[in-house]
């Protein structure tokens, strides 16, 4: 009897253990930090980040920084004050997170970059994200192939756009196009005819579509008041709406006056539908549903103590060291193939694009 109570209470005991160790699951909380509310695709991305980590059973403190540096810093310190077990950070500036990393670290706290590369700090563990040099050979490529430059045609007038200069990211986005663009830049067949070439020239700060449409508005008076834009590169479709919205205003979008071809990125619902409208020509989509499930499971891998899965070791230099990666790939959509890639895969409902 004595050895049948004894077995009891061991498998009672073991029993215990096992609900904590579930429980300690449970409980263990993800801080999620993303930039901004002001752009549909971070909405969405914070929506599918809180989705997948409490399908696994964490729970999820996610905060808007709202474009503002100090709010970022001051939620991340609230999110490790609060106990948060792992951090995923798309920054609003990928340099102004040494300290609090630090602090991070300090307490043993992993830390995923989040689409966004963070800079300048050895306390970035990994980044989860797309083929961001794939996504400007996308862009670059679509202008390429709609203009008829591989078979000779041109010289074309065109006009580039960059991201914002405090974003990794669009450095890539930016020389991934040049780098289908530039021999044709260079041959003549494609003429920058603002002479602005280069990320210190054409960045848009925060990513902003009102500075793009002022930069537009600029260079259509000073340099097409007698010539016609073929082209223009825009890497993000909150920059493609101000820069439609310049060409419109004088007079671009008519039979007389069709629309340059206008690149985007993210499949933002309004560029879809201007797409639709044939305002804009295509945007590049990155389904944040599947970066949502990649960075989920790196969260959860580093917190059962799993091989954190990579495939790209090499690409993503941060200044301080390379940040282990992995990378998705992103689609090319226009008024060809925005269905089936979009709403036959269940991102959006047909309605939401009418």
């Amino acid at each position: 009897m004595k050895s049948i109570g004894s077995m009891v209470v061991a498998i009672a005991l073991g029993a215990l253990a096992l609900m904590a160790g579930a429980c300690t699951q449970d409980k263990a909380t993800i801080g999620v930090s993303m930039p901004t509310k002001s752009s549909a695709r971070w909405i969405d991305d914070g929506n599918n980040m809180v989705k997948a980590l409490q399908a696994k059973g964490y729970k999820v403190d996610l905060q808007y920084a709202e474009d503002d540096i100090p709010n970022q810093l001051a939620q991340i310190e609230n999110m490790l004050t609060k106990g948060a077990k792992v951090l995923v950070i798309a920054a609003i500036d990928g340099t102004t997170l040494s300290n609090v990393l630090q602090q991070a670290a300090d307490q043993g706290i992993k830390v995923i970059a989040y689409d966004r590369l963070i800079r300048d700090s050895k306390n970035v563990d990994y980044y989860a994200t797309f083929d961001n040099f794939q996504v400007g050979v996308l862009q670059g490529g679509y202008i390429e192939k709609a203009l008829g430059l591989k078979e000779g045609k041109g010289p074309f007038n065109i006009e580039l756009f960059g991201g914002s200069p405090d974003d990794n990211n669009a450095f890539f986005f930016y020389n991934g196009a040049m780098s289908v663009l530039k021999p044709y830049l260079e041959s003549g067949k494609l003429v920058v005819r603002s002479g602005q070439v280069g990320m210190d020239k054409v960045s848009t700060l925060r990513w902003d579509g009102a500075v793009a449409q002022a930069r537009m508005d600029n260079l259509l008076s000073a340099y097409y008041a007698d010539k016609r834009v073929d082209a223009v590169l825009s890497p993000y479709d909150g920059l493609s709406i101000g820069i439609l919205s310049s060409l419109k205003g004088v007079g671009y979008g008519t039979p007389t006056q069709p629309m340059p071809i206008v690149t985007g990125q993210d499949a933002e619902v309004p560029s879809v539908k201007s797409i639709l409208a044939k305002e804009q020509t295509s945007t590049v989509f990155k389904d944040t549903r599947e970066l949502a499930r990649v960075t989920a499971n790196m969260v959860d891998a580093v917190l059962t103590g799993k091989t954190v899965e990579v495939n790209d070791t090499q690409t993503y230099n941060n200044g301080a060291k390379i940040v282990p990666s992995y990378l998705l790939k992103p689609v090319s959509i226009d008024a060809t193939n925005w269905k089936q890639v979009l709403v036959d895969s269940g991102y959006y409902k047909d309605n939401q694009l009418k």
